[in-house]
């Protein structure tokens, strides 16, 4: 397929979201769309997915013209989007999602189950994943969830796939089958656009790109031409080179905030030892299937734990439900904002404030001057970028959905802050924002843990990393020791393999 967006504009109410934008995608290309959180790309894909339509502006679709776009026409020209926000149906099987709107019939009334979980399993072995077409998709994790997305979208024939920061909660594994799907598929003479805040993953799959900057169109070239620095400062519009988070030594070593004693999780995680002093940033890193995302869901008691201890400031709380971990002064970030942060029918204000009315909020009546004070006073802190508070929080880019849940919590000023994957699904200026959040948390004495799989982001940030390989601390090193190729050798157990 050889598409062309010509001119595309596109606003909501004040807000100009896509202006003057054009973008050529080529027979048998993968083409990169890059750009900051609220860049306009994902507006300018919903054009061409027919979801939006756009104000002026032409699409053409191997020359002919398409500029009037819905869902259903899009489908039938053989465009396909994998959505960033997931798409699926937890009640489901995972088969009938695969086929849901496009279900197979016998005799044109009696769904043709055999056939579909048939083909579902096809596609599924395609994929290399060992998936049960049967399964319910509420019991798979995030990863795999992510994968019957992407299945869904390969399931029928299509001539351009639009794949939405689909590595997100993808292992390293599960990324590079990936790209051989999408290789195979380039093969084949199918077209990608692929959007990514990863310029590693760019540069590995892409041949082109495209550069977006509040919803203008910046440069487009060959890859080949364009180094990641070169691509960052397009996506910024400056330099980044002296731009660095400045880490001062704000741990308070006399003060024990949080002790963990022999902790344990079922078959999740065990032994786990650890304190954390007032002021200090504590990494927790490793690879997928380590036992971190427990770990963090045990220290907020969103999850029981099996054996062990957890004191803050000398008292126990391992056994305390979630409302009393919080007013004993312990907040969470808990990654995957889409899933398990956001209520996306509620306003931002609302969204903002929830973890105060949990908490602190005294008495029925919600006071709406009261709202909107505490989020003009979190916009200043943490840079929200929000037209109007009371507008939904799904109108917001993902950057800015994650300054509001850093919002909610940071109000309760909590003694320690989890933070489990801080900056998943955010662009590098976001990230550079939330980083300077974290540090102020730690100059204001507050102690930090940061469950994170990024290296950069550890050496950015911590004060001292634990490394977890199988479910157990399997290395400490202090700032000084930090280093990426050492936290991998002990992430990969390389440590305990037998020579």
């Amino acid at each position: 397929m050889h598409l062309e967006m010509k001119k595309i504009y596109k606003s909501f109410d004040a807000v100009k979201a896509v202006q003057d934008v054009s973008l050529a995608v080529g027979d048998s290309e993968i083409h990169g769309l890059l750009g900051e959180n609220g860049a306009g790309k994902s507006t300018l894909m919903n054009v061409l997915g027919g979801i939006l339509r756009q104000d002026s502006g032409s699409i053409l679709i191997d020359g002919e013209d398409h500029s009037h776009l819905t869902p259903i026409r899009a489908s039938h020209l053989g465009i396909r989007f994998i959505h960033q926000e997931l798409n699926l149906v937890n009640d489901l099987q995972v088969y009938e999602n695969l086929f849901l709107h496009n279900e197979l019939l016998h005799g044109g009334v009696l769904l043709n189950k055999r056939e579909m979980i048939k083909r579902s399993r096809k596609i599924l072995h395609t994929m290399k994943l060992d998936i049960n077409p049967q399964d319910y998709v509420r019991d798979l994790d995030t990863s795999r969830k992510q994968l019957v997305e992407i299945a869904r979208a390969l399931l029928f024939e299509c001539r351009l796939i639009i794949m939405d920061e689909p590595t997100t909660a993808l292992t390293n594994e599960e990324i590079e089958n990936l790209f051989e799907i999408m290789r195979g598929l380039k093969d084949h003479g199918i077209s990608c656009i692929y959007i990514s805040h990863k310029m590693p993953e760019i540069f590995a799959i892409c041949d082109r790109y495209t550069v977006l900057r509040d919803g203008k169109f910046v440069a487009t070239g060959n890859i080949a031409d364009i180094d990641e620095q070169q691509a960052t400062e397009m996506l910024v519009g400056r330099s980044l080179v002296h731009e660095v988070v400045e880490k001062s030594n704000t741990v308070q070593e006399d003060t024990v905030v949080l002790e963990v004693e022999d902790l344990g999780c079922n078959d999740h995680f065990r032994n786990v030892n650890f304190s954390l002093k007032k002021g200090e940033i504590l990494a927790i890193t490793g690879l997928f299937g380590d036992g971190r995302g427990e770990l963090s869901e045990c220290l907020f008691g969103a999850r029981k734990v099996s054996s062990g201890t957890i004191r803050l400031k000398g008292k126990e709380i391992q056994s305390a439900p979630i409302l009393k971990v919080i007013k004993s002064g312990v907040s969470m970030v808990p990654r995957n904002r889409k899933e398990r942060s956001i209520l996306k029918d509620l306003s931002i204000k609302d969204n903002l404030s929830m973890a105060y009315f949990t908490s602190k909020k005294k008495g029925f009546c919600i006071s709406d001057r009261e709202e909107r004070r505490r989020f003009e006073e979190n916009r200043r802190i943490t840079n929200i970028k929000a037209a109007d508070p009371d507008h939904p929080i799904t109108s917001l880019s993902g950057g800015n959905q994650q300054k509001v849940v850093f919002s909610r919590w940071f109000g309760l000023d909590s003694e320690v802050y989890i933070l489990d994957n801080p900056t998943q699904g955010i662009d590098v200026g976001a990230k550079f924002e939330i980083y300077q959040l974290i540090t102020r948390l730690a100059e204001d004495g507050k102690s930090v843990i940061v469950f994170s799989s990024e290296y950069p982001e550890i050496h950015r940030i911590a004060d001292r990393c634990l490394v977890m390989y199988k479910g157990e601390v399997n290395k400490e090193f202090s700032r000084d020791e930090i280093n990426e190729i050492d936290i991998m050798y002990y992430a990969t157990g390389s440590n305990k393999k037998v020579s």
